[in-house]
């Protein structure tokens, strides 16, 4: 509740105690009525109930006819808050939403997030912690209120539906995650996203092995079965535990600043087709290249440090956020800075 609102309902508080008070002592003093029956008379005449009996006196009339007039204008004053207060919030509800709507529509490079359960939004906090622009794609009230507490951008709506990824701003996204709770949506989200952008990044949930083969044929990139994976990371914590917390520590944007990253090496980069060493990428910047991915799908783990690296390779270097920036730059086409 505002300080507005909060001082608007004392103030008709103090005027229900006042005319209540001053009816009180008048019908006592007038009628020569107990207390009880005087402020019986009072509630009676206030509240515009009435009375079975009209008071005897001149006086005793005036000031019933004050306390009812005083009734009328209390009442129409809460009347008239409690409309002022729903305009206000519905006029205030359409202006957030607005605002958000042109965030959304400025988007670029962004992420979309279709389902905001448990696996959407571990994925919202990653991406937030890394800086990723995201937006949420859902339809559920208990979802859509989960994101406006988080102060994340959504949209009402369904993954599925074309409309509402145009809204999600699918022609600007790098990607898509379709992590609802049920494979059939996710196969939907996969196929609408995959007709829309050939081109997106689309990773997907699934709960069974035969889930995951149907959303890799739908389209998706990658896929990705939070349960069995649990029991994969249960057993990499009980057998080699080390491993295990140090891959989770350069694994997530929440942890320390030792982070993993992939940079592609484009065609106007300057150190294209030069070696690891000619390159002395680690002492120049501090991040260490432990794999390579050519652009045929493989990969070169631990590369020597003779061999080249070429456009289309793609670079996994490990290292903090400053190191892996100048690491990006090094890497960045003639130009432009990472």
């Amino acid at each position: 509740m505002s300080s507005r609102v909060r001082e608007r309902v004392a103030a008709a508080v103090a005027g229900i105690v006042i005319v209540f008070g001053a009816g009180t002592l008048g019908f006592h003093a007038i009628l020569r009525e107990s207390w009880h029956a005087a402020f019986y008379r009072t509630a009676m005449t206030t509240t515009l109930t009435g009375l079975d009996t009209t008071p005897r006196g001149p006086g005793a009339e005036y000031l019933t006819i004050a306390l009812a007039v005083s009734g009328l204008a209390i009442f129409g004053y809460l009347v008239a808050q409690a409309l002022e207060a729903v305009a206000h919030e519905v006029v205030g509800e359409a202006r957030r939403d607005k605002r958000r709507g042109a965030m959304i529509e400025q988007l670029e490079g962004h992420f979309i997030i279709c389902g905001y359960g448990r696996v959407g939004r571990r994925a919202a906090e990653e991406f937030a912690a890394s800086g990723q622009p995201f937006v949420v794609l859902d339809m559920s009230p208990v979802a859509i209120r989960q994101a406006s507490d988080h102060g994340v951008l959504y949209i009402e709506g369904n993954g599925s539906e074309d409309d509402h990824l145009r809204t999600a701003g699918i022609a600007r996204a790098s990607g898509l995650l379709a992590c609802a709770d049920s494979d059939a949506e996710n196969l939907y989200i996969t196929l609408s996203a995959r007709s829309q952008r050939p081109e997106l990044t689309i990773v997907a949930r699934a709960s069974t092995r035969e889930a995951e083969r149907k959303l890799m044929l739908a389209g998706a990139d990658r896929v990705v079965q939070p349960y069995s994976s649990a029991g994969t990371e249960m057993v990499k914590l009980a057998l080699k535990p080390q491993v295990a917390a140090f891959l989770e520590l350069v694994s997530s944007h929440a942890g320390p600043d030792l982070r993993f990253e992939e940079i592609e090496v484009a065609s106007e980069c300057a150190a294209a087709g030069r070696t690891i060493r000619e390159l002395r990428i680690r002492s120049s910047t501090g991040a260490v290249v432990i794999a390579l991915r050519k652009p045929d799908g493989t990969f070169i783990v631990t590369p020597s440090p003779d061999i080249a690296i070429a456009a289309g390779d793609v670079l996994i270097a490990i290292g903090t956020e400053p190191k892996l920036k100048a690491l990006e730059d090094m890497f960045a086409p003639v130009g432009v800075s990472a």
